[in-house]
């Protein structure tokens, strides 16, 4: 087995595991004395072929395959793969070279289907992305999604210890897309980040919390391809200490606002600065699966899996999935034949035993989600209510709504600040609408309201089951709303309210008689007039609103 970058982080150690498992290695590198170290360490079935990558064509693989002759697979463990063509691909084609990648860049991996009918026509498999995204995350995902109706959102992240081997081309690979725009899923909808944006922690079994933050990898498109979710699909990656983590973010300032152009530049002597903490912090770390899925039985249910792993073991899980392919192209295990994403290819389990050799734990977990507020607030009236409103209030994991509004605004100064303050729909005719309705593992539900140049944002609960009101949260005040079912929708009535968790008199409440109905065609309209006693009219907005994106999605397992 050719593997090519055998000196670099993962490289070496991916050439343990093949040693390990019976299979000879060709080490490729340029550093003829690196190289040298690195086969005596590995024994008489490790040989050395000091070469750079971009001098590996195919009649230097003809030859090899002579003088080899069961010679059977080439493996790109070197990177970084954002900035190199598919030259070693092709020239691998051209030898008849089964052919197994590490890479982690979003368009490398995504685009390595091109050279299929290549691949097939000779009989080989070329797998790219073999490594901890995108074949071990699509390998845990396709098993917590074995029995789902729909998907509704998936969040994927890494977390390795501070202390793991920092590898120059991985560090290339990060810098290159910190404060970069990236393309995400998000809400539903195709939309951009800053890379290393979106921060947010994951609990991690015997670690601890970890702060993760976005960062581009080929799964960023192959999960919205795959299981199609209804709402998001993330892929994050974080730093142990708090410092380097919050960081890299704040250097990625520099991308966002034009100062300069990329932090790959500075790979070097960043990764010299972090070198300086490899002291702090420890070489435990852990990865997390997390996903929102509507079973067979319409339960909306949150599955997730981890994986932690000490002693520094943790730099050879992005190998083991390479390291369990090339296992089963040696035996002949894996027919599969073409070039694609290294996805739905490997089963959970077939990498799952190259764990046992390490340090490393793994969890599935599952739990159920309550219903929505409103089937919860409304009891079996919300059965009897019109289609598009119950509609309108199915949230099953997510909703989005899209539409049209009118709104007015207050009469004075005052108001208008209060407006501003709240995010208030500004005065305007037919404005665009969107209305995200997200669930929350506590029972809640968090409304986002996007017009033109504001977006509104409240937490709905439903503080007492035996009751229909609810506690709509604005920031810092917090209304009590009795809602009721008529003939032809909902009303609500102010029953209190609180500022930073004091009570109102009534003669500071908000004062509102919303109303959600339909119109003759059976379309969804809410009427909203927001007053303070007073001052008069805060904001009255209304219009039509109709469900989009819609539920049905299911995922396409298909490789």
């Amino acid at each position: 087995m050719l593997l090519v970058g055998a000196t670099g982080a993962f490289g070496e150690r991916l050439a343990e595991g093949l040693i390990r498992s019976g299979i000879a290695v060709i080490a490729v590198a340029r550093d003829p004395a690196r190289l040298q170290r690195l086969v005596q360490r590995l024994g008489p079935h490790a040989l050395p072929e000091s070469r750079d990558r971009s001098d590996i064509d195919p009649a230097w693989l003809a030859e090899l395959r002579r003088q080899h002759p069961s010679l059977f697979a080439l493996v790109d463990a070197s990177g970084p793969f954002q900035s190199i063509d598919y030259r070693l691909p092709r020239a691998a084609i051209a030898a008849g070279l089964h052919y197994v990648d590490l890479a982690d860049a979003r368009d490398f991996v995504g685009g390595i289907d091109a050279l299929d009918s290549e691949a097939r026509s000779v009989g080989i498999a070329m797998l790219s992305g073999a490594s901890s995204t995108p074949a071990l995350s699509h390998a845990v995902l396709d098993h917590l999604a074995r029995d789902a109706q729909e998907i509704v959102s998936i969040d994927v992240a890494i977390a390795p210890g501070n202390r793991a081997p920092r590898g120059l081309s991985v560090m290339q690979s990060i810098l290159s897309m910190v404060g970069q725009p990236i393309r995400v899923y998000l809400s539903g909808r195709w939309t951009t980040q800053p890379g290393w944006g979106l921060n947010t922690a994951i609990a991690l079994p015997g670690i601890g919390v970890r702060q993760v933050a976005l960062c581009e990898t080929p799964d960023l498109d192959l999960l919205v391809s795959r299981y199609r979710p209804r709402a998001d699909a993330i892929f994050r990656a974080g730093l142990e200490l708090p410092l380097l983590h919050r960081g890299l973010q704040a250097l990625g300032k520099l991308v966002r606002f034009g100062i300069i152009r990329s932090l790959a530049p500075f790979a070097h002597p960043l990764r010299a600065l972090a070198e300086t903490t490899k002291l702090i912090g420890t070489d435990r770390g852990g990865m997390r699966v997390d996903m929102r899925l509507i079973d067979r039985d319409g339960v909306l249910r949150h599955h997730w899996w981890t994986l932690t792993v000490e002693a520094g073991d943790g730099p050879y899980i992005p190998t083991l999935p390479a390291l369990a392919a090339l296992k089963m192209l040696a035996t002949g295990d894996l027919a599969w034949r073409g070039a694609s994403p290294c996805v739905g290819i490997l089963h959970y389990s077939a990498i799952a035993e190259e764990f046992a050799a390490y340090t490393i734990k793994t969890e599935f977990g599952e739990t159920g989600m309550p219903p929505p507020v409103f089937r919860r607030l409304l009891g079996s009236a919300f059965d009897d209510l019109p289609p598009a409103i119950r509609q309108a209030h199915d949230v099953q994991g997510f909703l989005a709504l899209e539409g049209e509004a009118d709104a007015t605004g207050p009469d004075n100064w005052t108001g208008s600040a209060i407006a501003f303050l709240f995010r208030l729909p500004r005065p305007g005719k037919s404005l665009p609408v969107r209305v995200e309705m997200r669930s929350e593992a506590d029972g809640s539900e968090t409304w986002t309201r996007i017009y033109p140049g504001v977006t509104m944002r409240s937490n709905l609960r439903n503080p007492d089951s035996a009751t229909r009101q609810v506690d709509e949260v604005f920031g810092p005040v917090a209304v009590r709303l009795a809602w009721q079912s008529t003939t032809d929708g909902l009303e609500l009535e102010i029953l209190r309210a609180r500022l930073f968790g004091i009570p109102l008199p009534r003669f500071l409440r908000p004062r509102s008689n919303a109303r959600e109905s339909i119109d003759a065609g059976g379309s969804f309209h809410f009427d909203v007039p927001i007053a303070l006693p007073l001052i008069g009219t805060i904001v009255h907005y209304r219009g039509w609103l109709k469900v989009v994106g819609g539920n049905g999605y299911a995922p396409d397992l298909s490789t």
